[in-house]
């Protein structure tokens, strides 16, 4: 309703603002995706993907994170190691076919997430860019006056080296 969604446009106001602060650049990416980019990273048997055809049957798939769709576009973009480290990021509807809740959060199909994605010339950048993140996120919750910790995490479905979540307790 609009007092919600006027919420809903401060929180994601400071997110771009510190976002933008550790050189991100937002965009805006397709929500329906052609399934071969899922099926070239072994990603397509994903249960939670939600999976249709179009008019003439072809695959595709609801986006339920874009690396694939990010990863395909910077492959052909990008010129040069020169014009990295990138970070590029959006705020989108994601849509995914939760069979439960998953660490006491109740995941709908359809929400609005922030993604971020970087591009880095080393492991040494990508650690980096990384803690530019975990700096941001503790600014973006200090700014919403939550009181929070930060703690690992399990990378789940989408794979990684290491990962962190932001808990806000609660009664």
């Amino acid at each position: 309703l609009p007092a919600g969604y006027r919420v809903i446009g401060k929180v994601e106001a400071i997110v771009r603002e510190e976002m933008d602060a550790i050189g991100g650049q937002e965009m805006l990416m397709p929500v329906l995706q052609p399934a071969e980019l899922w099926r070239r990273t072994g990603r397509y048997e994903i249960e939670e993907l939600f999976k249709l055809k179009d008019r003439r049957e072809a695959d595709h798939v609801l986006a339920m994170t874009h690396e694939e769709a990010l990863t395909f576009h910077v492959a052909r973009e990008l010129r040069s190691y020169r014009e990295l480290p990138k970070i590029l990021y959006h705020v989108q509807v994601k849509e995914r076919d939760e069979p439960r809740p998953r660490a006491g959060v109740l995941r709908t199909r359809e929400f609005t997430m922030k993604d971020s994605y970087s591009f880095d010339r080393d492991e040494e950048g990508l650690d980096a860019s990384y803690e530019l993140h975990r700096g941001a996120y503790a600014r973006i919750l200090d700014r919403s006056g939550l009181r929070w910790y930060e703690v690992e995490s399990d990378v789940g479905m989408m794979g990684g080296t290491g990962a962190h979540e932001y808990m806000a307790p609660c009664s």
